[in-house]
């Protein structure tokens, strides 16, 4: 079984310091870094449990509040319509600039750490997936997870609702892992595949999976959870870490007495 160490880090970035929330192995040894971003609701329950998935993987985990500059350090939304509500109205009130800058620190504070190897990745559920592919465009970021990546095919995340998300793909110079659930009214076929059309043209190097799935279809909260189909698509974000980000260190733990 491997035991999980909980902590967090209040990074430096232009618009204040920003929480951000760490999971890793608790053996020592050096593991590789993941930023992971979460929905609009922040670090909740279900983000945390993902995060602890992932480090027992091998991995530190990363979750920075994409709302620190608007909320107390430590705000949570609830899965409500208030809290849909609140996400929703940040989500355009937060300029691209900041967002990139989040992603900067995130990014290297992971690489700062004497338990991280260097080599780092990028995971993101609903908005949370189109700030991971922002992240990928980061030259330090080999593999990229994308959930239900919301407002790419719009381009309307961010201050203006003007992003350049997909003029500047050609940036992303790592792996793409990009999952769409086709019952999602959120994302429709005609965006699907616009962003598609674009990663086509780049040679992104992609993985591209729509399964039949509503929005949300990854959060253990609430009807829309799919369980089975959830382990599923863990199994294919395992591998793309394993394969790009490498193992940890753990030659500290495996020593012969």
């Amino acid at each position: 079984m491997i035991i999980i160490s909980d902590e967090h880090v209040d990074l430096p970035t232009p618009n204040g310091p920003m929480r951000t929330h760490i999971v890793r192995p608790a053996a020592p040894g050096r593991y590789p870094g993941i930023v992971f971003y979460s929905e609009i609701f922040q670090i909740t329950a279900p983000i945390h449990r993902t995060a602890c998935l992932l480090a027992g993987q091998g991995y530190i985990v990363a979750m920075p509040e994409v709302y620190h500059e608007f909320e107390p350090a430590g705000t949570v939304f609830a899965y409500d319509q208030a809290g849909s509500d609140r996400g929703n109205a940040l989500k355009t009130t937060k300029t691209i600039e900041s967002y990139d800058a989040d992603a900067r620190a995130a990014i290297d504070h992971l690489k700062s750490r004497l338990d991280c190897t260097g080599h780092i990745g990028a995971l993101g559920i609903c908005l949370g997936g189109h700030l991971a592919f922002r992240a990928a465009m980061n030259p330090e970021v080999l593999a990229t997870a994308c959930f239900y990546a919301t407002d790419i095919h719009k381009g309307s995340l961010g201050k203006g609702m003007s992003d350049d998300s997909l003029q500047r793909a050609a940036d992303i110079k790592g792996e793409l892992l990009m999952i769409w659930g086709r019952q999602d009214p959120h994302i429709s076929l005609e965006g699907r595949l616009k962003v598609l059309a674009r990663l086509n043209e780049l040679g992104t190097r992609l993985s591209w999976h729509e399964v039949n799935g509503a929005h949300a279809f990854m959060r253990d909260e609430g009807p829309r959870y799919d369980p089975e189909l959830a382990y599923s698509l863990y199994g294919l974000v395992f591998n793309l870490f394993h394969r790009k980000l490498g193992q940890g260190d753990l030659t500290t733990i495996y020593r012969k007495d």
